[in-house]
């Protein structure tokens, strides 16, 4: 029996969406329910992958299928395709089984010709009808299926409008109407060669076809890869009788929701339009009245429709977007889904239908999208003026927010500016680097040119909860002249621009912003979150104040702290400086103790922050050359500070210079060269909590000390030593009783691979997995942003590999070093702490793995906190 791929909407239900898609699953369902549902079929997505499969083609064995339907559709309705005594027409629509609004394309009024339209005029004795869904069928198909621009057919419209004095679509006439059919049909031939198609099986097979080209346009690439949505899932297609809302004043469409997208307050809300059809509405080209003014128009109709979007909700137990059409007063519903709706919406629904007793607490957990949670969390630009402004430019959305401020080109202006003038200031840069730190903590927003999402701007800029645009290549800055040029226009210091790190867009102007409001259902929700995770969700701090940031936002320790971070401070970088120019380890130590009561105060803050949960510091990661200058009057200065001859400094930093410094002289092998950096350390790690147990003997201070980049057993072993040796030391001298424990971050390949050796050393792996990607794929993480767009849009990858752990390669690296690294310590606690820490699909693969904890930036901890509760409601562990 061959492989069937058409299905009516009775044979189908609301459980078929990978068949049938949402549309088509939802279309079956409320046939089932016995509402006024146009008659129709859905080919499935199995069709879809099939048409992939077939280079492309619609074989002749699925035509021969649709044809069967349509034969199907024929009979139920009584109609016939082309027949000019009565003529069927339908409606194509896309239906992929997640929704993807306006990512795919529609067609309406096929079956339509030169013959049908004139026998639909005689039938309906309405010839302004009959020629207005005919010129929209020419330019929906011209558009859709054959690929010729819509402004061309605008263009038209708007010089027969002009030519009649009228500004609206609906003031053409009948003889108008046909005008614009013969000219679309001419632009038709023009731009293909061809006539319009007259066969109705033509155009329904084209209009097939494009749908399924549909699912992989630039924009539904995009849109999959922003919401997590694979390409194998394909996308079904449904066919559908047309019902006209343009015959007429009783003849009417519309789009309604069940509750406010906006707000989530209970009631009906939407828009719809008289004499019109579905495009006119979301077109803007006219303005909709409000769902209520149906009630007058038509208070039949409107209580039928209230009926069904109440028993709808009750149904799918959810918000509903329905989409409807009036014919001649009698009412179609032409689709349902759950809605789209704002993050402060989402929470509000979810709660209130937990206190309506339509769903529960597990259920609403599961109902909210934890990337949502971002947009709760940080400042947003005023609704209005957002929607009046226009983008200059597009690049990498690293850090949500929205920012407002004067540019400004370097960190030390950008501190200037806020510190002693009060301005708000955009930092804009070619790149940032660690010795940015205090400019970009002071700035709104960071835009630079170079740079992933994994580039150290993304990273600090979401740890700071920063609003970060980064990788905007189109940019050309000149630093001398302190300006850059986009899309044209140069803009220099001091002059307004606003960036939306939600979206990547650059915008030309100041734009107002609006604070974050957290309200009682975030903390509601997140109760119930906390309730059903198991995974403990902890933060990457490197400061008290993202520390009380993160906690207070639910953070149940640190996994992650940059010690880099605090040696860029001002009073401290020169000690740090003399450290490396240093010839032999006694003067590395004069220099290191001279860092050592300041990193210990560093960490006793740090500990007091986070009131006795664990606190996990990873020792100095990045090459030395990152704390030296390279500008030559930088580098006098400071030869001059530190009574240096200029040339020797300089060739102290040429020394420290490497080919890849990612790769090179850093993480433990900086303590294999230089073990007095490690005792430095390991002296302010253990007398902060010493001090802080003294202080608060209740909290349980239990230092977690995380060895970078080790890749050899013997190196863990040879830096472990050097650590248990002075800390034992410390603590014997202090006359204490403390618990520390030494772990690994597992970041390269080789460590991955060998953790059963590995575990034998460290009480704890912490996934690193910005370097563990980075080694896997053999790309650079800062680099990687120039290429990768060109793999989205071949479809070699999906999705970003340093935004989403690419769990086939780094994953299964992941899952080996787990079942090693248990073998030879059962009790061994694992986390990540990579970036991926706060992605919600990378927070389900930890948990489904068995890690301990994830880690991510403090503004993050919301999200992974809910992302852990899905996980584990979807996947309970015993």
């Amino acid at each position: 029996m061959s492989k069937k791929y058409v299905y009516t909407f009775k044979e189908g239900n609301g459980k078929m969406k990978e068949l049938l898609g949402g549309k088509g699953a939802n279309l079956a369902e409320m046939t089932g329910l016995g509402m006024p549902v146009p008659r129709g079929f859905t080919i499935s997505t199995e069709a879809c992958t099939k048409y992939y499969e077939d280079g492309e083609v619609i074989g002749a064995d699925l035509q021969k299928e649709i044809m069967t339907y349509v034969g199907k559709l024929e009979e139920e309705t009584g109609k016939k395709f082309g027949d000019l005594k009565n003529p069927l027409l339908v409606s194509v629509r896309s239906g992929a089984r997640a929704s993807m609004p306006g990512m795919m394309d529609t067609i309406l009024n096929l079956g339509m010709n030169d013959q049908v339209v004139e026998k639909f005029a005689e039938l309906t004795g309405n010839r302004r009808f009959a020629y207005d869904s005919y010129r929209r069928f020419i330019q929906m198909y011209s558009d859709v299926v054959m690929e010729v621009g819509k402004k061309h057919f605008e263009e038209i419209i708007d010089e027969i409008k002009r030519q009649k004095g009228v500004e609206l679509d609906t003031e053409l006439d009948a003889d108008d109407l046909k005008t614009l059919a013969d000219r679309f049909k001419a632009e038709y031939k023009k731009k293909i060669g061809d006539g319009f198609p007259q066969d109705s099986k033509e155009q329904l097979m084209g209009a097939i076809r494009a749908v399924f080209r549909s699912w992989n346009n630039p924009r539904a690439i995009y849109y999959r890869r922003m919401n997590d949505i694979p390409g194998s899932w394909g996308t079904a297609v449904n066919v559908q009788e047309m019902v006209f809302g343009n015959k007429g004043d009783t003849s009417g469409t519309g789009v309604a929701f069940s509750r406010n997208p906006a707000t989530g307050d209970k009631g009906l809300f939407g828009e719809y339009l008289m004499n019109a059809q579905g495009e006119d509405v979301v077109a803007g080209i006219r303005t909709p009245m409000k769902i209520e003014q149906l009630k007058n128009d038509n208070p039949k109709v409107y209580a039928e429709f209230a009926a069904i979007v109440d028993k709808l909700e009750k149904h799918y137990r959810d918000m509903q977007d329905m989409e409807f059409t009036i014919e001649e007063g009698k009412l179609f519903m032409l689709q349902t889904r759950s809605g789209k709706r704002t993050a402060a919406a989402a929470l509000k629904i979810a709660c209130d239908l937990v206190d309506e007793g339509m769903i529960s607490e597990k259920d609403a957990v599961l109902m909210i999208d934890p990337k949502q949670l971002d947009a709760l969390l940080h400042p947003q630009f005023d609704a209005a003026a957002l929607k009046a402004a226009k983008p200059v430019g597009e690049a990498l959305a690293a850090s949500p927010g929205a920012a407002c401020g004067k540019v400004v080109f370097t960190a030390e202006d950008a501190t200037e500016w806020v510190v002693n003038k009060g301005e708000k200031v955009i930092l804009v840069r070619l790149e940032t680097s660690p010795e940015d730190i205090e400019g970009m903590h002071h700035a709104q927003g960071i835009l630079t040119v170079r740079g992933g999402m994994t580039s150290h701007a993304a990273v600090v800029a979401r740890g700071m909860g920063t609003c970060c645009v980064s990788g905007c290549g189109e940019i050309k800055i000149d630093e001398k002249s302190k300006s850059f040029t986009l899309s044209g226009k140069t803009y220099k210091e001091g002059d307004y621009i606003s960036l939306d790190g939600s979206t990547g867009k650059i915008y030309g102007a100041a734009i107002p912003t609006v604070s974050a409001s957290l309200s009682g259902d975030f903390g509601r929700l997140m109760g119930w979150a906390d309730r059903y995770r198991s995974m403990k969700v902890r933060t990457n701090a490197d400061t008290p104040a993202d520390a009380r940031q993160a906690r207070s936002f639910g953070a149940e320790g640190i996994g992650l702290c940059r010690t880099e971070h605090m040696f860029f401070e001002a009073d401290r970088i020169k000690a740090m400086r003399e450290m490396i120019v240093s010839e032999t380890a006694e003067q590395r130590e004069i220099a290191l103790n001279k860092i050592l009561p300041m990193q210990q105060g560093d960490f006793e803050k740090l500990y007091e922050a986070l009131e006795g949960y664990p606190v996990t510091i990873r020792f100095l990661d990045p090459p030395l050359h990152e704390f030296v200058p390279t500008a030559e009057e930088d580098i006098k200065e400071l030869a001059k500070e530190m009574k240096l001859d200029v040339q020797k400094l300089k060739d102290v930093i040429v020394g420290l210079h490497e080919f890849n410094p990612m790769m090179g002289h850093r993480g433990c092998r900086l303590a294999v060269t230089y073990p007095e950096i490690a005792v430095m350390q390991t002296k302010a790690v253990i007398q902060a909590a010493v001090a802080i147990q003294k202080k608060h003997p209740e909290w349980n201070t239990t230092p977690e000390i995380m060895i970078p980049l080790v890749g050899e057993i013997k190196e863990l072993q040879y830096v472990k030593s050097v650590v248990v040796k002075t800390a034992d030391a410390c603590i014997e001298a202090a006359g204490v009783k403390l618990r520390y424990s030494v772990g690994t971050m597992i970041e390269i390949p080789r460590a991955a691979l060998t953790a059963d050796e590995i575990a034998a050393e460290a009480e704890f792996f912490s996934f690193g997995t910005n370097d563990l990607t980075q080694m896997t794929f053999g790309f650079s993480r800062d680099d990687a942003g120039k290429f990768l767009s060109e793999y989205y849009a071949k479809q070699i990858f999906e999705q970003d590999p340093f935004k989403t752990v690419d769990q086939k390669g780094v994953g299964k690296l992941m899952q080996l070093a787990i079942e090693l690294g248990k073998k030879t310590r059962p009790d061994i606690k694992l986390g990540i702490c990579g970036e991926h820490g706060g992605d919600p699909q990378t927070v389900e693969f930890c948990h489904n793995i068995g890690l301990s904890y994830v880690s991510c930036s403090p503004y993050r901890v919301p999200i992974a906190r809910l992302a852990a509760a899905q996980a584990n409601i979807k996947n309970p562990r015993k």
